[in-house]
């Protein structure tokens, strides 16, 4: 069965009955629905399995330092509000998303940094609350951004070029593998980095991709996808130190903040129809 989205991206016959095909349109972001296919190197399954236990180990940790936020924590309470707005809005994204079982997590530290592994596993580090002084709107912003690199798959795609670039030589010329099948070396990779999800560079093009979808589920879930920019504000403030964008993998700043803006006029009509839904 097609999702809505699925369907109002897919090509439908013209009333005329000639043999073209038109694209019909969608509120939201302008982000391509194909799938990578350095994602289809690797298991979906296994890579959220990696991610559920070393999410699990990291969890344990913070708690025997005790830097794990108490389930009635004010601010633990607060992330899990807003990701309860948030997360249903995610399914449309991936549809694996009604299936995982989501986490939210506050661990005490001065990092400013937030995370959503593979499966829905959410993160928070006390710090980008604190030394941010982040609003409800741009914890959504953050959240939002995390949460789409899980729906994206991007870890999943990292982890299957680096699969294509090591394994060149033991997957041969046997290039139907990549469409057909999963290779064993390939498996021996995804156990091998399952301990390093973290550390898993995203491209400039994830980072944006994530900005904007994470923008559009927020404005859907009724936050303020202008928060966006007031978000990026206050994370260049903060990275002053930075290097230039050419340097780095990630988008600058204000790049970011250009790209949000653009936007705009896209995911405001989801906030606003969000909005008078609740009054």
């Amino acid at each position: 069965m097609l999702t809505k989205r699925a369907f109002l991206y897919g090509c439908v016959g013209c009333a005329c009955g000639l043999g073209s095909g038109v694209l019909l349109a969608r509120d939201g972001v302008d982000v391509s629905r194909e799938a990578s296919v350095f994602a289809n190197l690797v298991s979906a399954a296994e890579v959220e399995q990696s991610a559920h236990k070393q999410y699990a180990d990291m969890m344990r940790e913070a708690a025997s330092k005790n830097a794990l936020g108490p389930d009635n924590h004010p601010q633990v309470i607060r992330l899990r509000r807003i990701a309860k707005d948030i997360i249903p809005q995610s399914f449309d994204w991936n549809p694996r998303a009604k299936e995982w079982k989501w986490e939210v997590n506050l661990v005490g530290s001065n990092q400013i940094n937030a995370f959503c592994m593979p499966g829905g596993k959410i993160a928070f580090y006390s710090g980008i609350l604190t030394q941010l002084q982040l609003t409800d709107d741009e914890v959504a912003m953050v959240m939002g951004h995390e949460i789409a690199h899980a729906l994206r798959e991007h870890a999943r795609e990292r982890m299957g070029k680096a699969a294509a670039t090591n394994g060149v030589a033991t997957l041969g010329s046997t290039v139907a593998s990549v469409f057909f099948g999963v290779s064993p070396q390939i498996t021996d990779l995804v156990a091998k980095q399952g301990a390093n999800l973290l550390n898993l560079k995203f491209s400039r093009d994830d980072e944006t991709e994530a900005d904007l979808v994470g923008v559009e589920i927020a404005a859907r879930a009724g936050y303020d996808p202008r928060a966006g920019v007031t978000l990026w504000q206050k994370m260049s403030a903060a990275n002053k130190g930075a290097p230039p964008q050419w340097l780095s993998t990630h988008p600058s700043g204000n790049t970011r903040i250009e790209e949000i803006q653009a936007n705009l006029p896209k995911v405001m009509p989801l906030y606003e129809r969000s909005k008078s839904l609740t009054r």
